[in-house]
């Protein structure tokens, strides 16, 4: 897998512009909320965010794959503005997750998710360059 940030494009903070990988598998992941394993899910947004992660890094697992497998992820949020205004614990939230891997990342406002609690939604993308061993 390459990560690439191509002169002529805005530097790229917290993300990557391009992710090419080569012949191997795909790993694609259903939208992962901030529900924990037992259906509840917190009120913040920060709080919702982390268990996100931490849901895309265990269905990533079952696939055999890592965070640092991940070429595309993309981030739903029905509160565009809180999310802008937590960006600092939301990255600190990403990185204690994925640490510094910034594969292609794209950020999406929407009007709501399908379970009025939620306020982000994660859609991730991987790839494996060989089969997983189980």
């Amino acid at each position: 897998m390459r990560i690439l940030n191509p002169a002529g494009l805005p530097r790229p903070v917290g993300f990557s512009h391009v992710t090419v990988a080569g012949p191997g598998q795909i790993v694609m992941l259903a939208g992962q909320t901030g529900h924990h394993e037992d259906g509840t899910i917190d009120d913040g947004l920060v709080d919702q965010f982390w268990i996100a992660c931490h849901n895309v890094v265990t269905a990533l697992a079952a696939a055999g794959a890592k965070p640092e497998n991940v070429i595309s992820l993309q981030i739903f949020t029905a509160t565009i503005d809180s999310y802008r205004q937590s960006l600092g614990p939301i990255g600190e939230a990403y990185r204690s997750i994925f640490g510094s891997h910034y594969p292609a990342i794209a950020l999406l406002g929407i009007s709501e998710l399908f379970d009025p609690a939620a306020k982000v939604e994660l859609v991730a993308m991987a790839f494996l360059e060989h089969e997983p061993t189980d």
